[in-house]
């Protein structure tokens, strides 16, 4: 190893090291903030099964389901929003522009709108049968995407612009499906939409957790394969990758975990397309280092984002997908303006 890859192994590690830290201190936080306050001492001993039964009931059934659920979420959005900008070589790509989260979406209404009276939204089986729905849609999204942008291959221009117009037309049958429910089940869709994690219990974490253990570590072994294409399909078929192949694997990859973190937290935007440009900022190009710390990061700016929404003006919740995008929306802009 040459001292310019120990220097970036070195600055990784540390990245890694306070990002972690910041999760650990920000996830006590979260806990020992809410309508009921818990000091800091009192959650650690909570945690060590020495706190009383009423904050044991706080701080297990309510706050840390919803913070796990959180960590999640951020996680699977920001690593998917890495592999789709790896793919299609545009900074611009998230799962919301390109129409995957709204594909998710659209299968999880629907999935509420012919089955609210025939199941309970929060029993068990509904809640791993909506992961199950939202990976359904998100997958038909990224197909009807994939096979109208194939001309010949894939160019990355045409998928993207491809995304946005089916992003438009799944938005417009959310509309209908929406005007179509009673007011009750249109406010809870409106709010869910919004990016909501809206049934924070065990059951949502359990559904969510296989879909984010599996398919990080799918893509941490594709990231030489996301480098190598950020050379272009030319170069990398010339470097003997097969790029439509590959290409489609990670589309894969993104879509399930967008689908599953849409199914439990809604259409949260702005967090796949910002959380990569930090990371790379940090790190460079490298996907190997990139995919890691878009993961911690999109898992702490969630938490932090959904404790601001939660607790800011407590008793009323503020959507966790508008505090994302009321943090994100600066730097997104400030991305725009320092563009060439």
């Amino acid at each position: 190893m040459n001292t310019y890859e120990e220097k970036k192994q070195k600055k990784f590690l540390i990245i890694i090291s306070l990002l972690v830290l910041l999760i650990i201190l920000m996830f006590f936080t979260s806990l020992s903030t809410g309508i009921i306050q818990i000091s800091p001492i009192d959650v650690i001993r909570t945690v060590f099964n020495n706190g009383t039964q009423r904050q044991e009931l706080i701080l297990f059934d309510f706050r840390l389901p919803g913070i796990l659920l959180a960590l999640l979420i951020g996680t699977g959005l920001a690593v998917s929003g890495a592999i789709l900008q790896g793919i299609t070589q545009n900074e611009l790509a998230d799962p919301g522009i390109l129409g995957i989260n709204t594909g998710a979406g659209l299968a999880v209404v629907l999935y509420i709108f012919f089955f609210q009276n025939r199941l309970d939204i929060d029993g068990f089986l509904s809640i791993f049968m909506m992961p199950i729905s939202a990976l359904g849609g998100a997958i038909f999204a990224a197909l009807l995407i994939y096979a109208i942008a194939w001309k010949k291959g894939v160019n990355p221009i045409r998928l993207i612009l491809v995304g946005i117009g089916i992003n438009a037309g799944f938005s417009a049958l959310l509309i209908i499906f929406q005007l179509k429910m009673d007011p009750q089940d249109f406010r809870q869709a409106t709010v869910w939409l919004s990016g909501d994690i809206w049934s924070a219990n065990w059951n949502f974490v359990l559904a969510l957790l296989p879909w984010i253990v599996i398919l990080i570590p799918l893509a941490l072994q594709k990231a030489h394969a996301l480098n190598v294409l950020h050379f272009g399909d030319e170069v990398a078929s010339g470097l003997g990758t097969s790029v439509e192949k590959e290409r489609l694997k990670l589309l894969i990859i993104a879509v399930s975990l967008a689908g599953a973190a849409v199914a439990a937290g809604g259409a949260i935007a702005f967090l796949g397309l910002v959380v990569p440009h930090i990371a790379r900022k940090l790190i460079g190009p490298l996907h190997q280092f990139i995919i890691p710390i878009s993961a911690l990061i999109g898992a702490l700016l969630l938490m932090v984002a959904d404790m601001i929404g939660k607790n800011i003006l407590a008793p009323t919740q503020i959507p966790v997908g508008i505090v994302v995008a009321i943090l994100s929306a600066p730097y997104f802009v400030y991305l725009l303006m320092k563009s060439k």
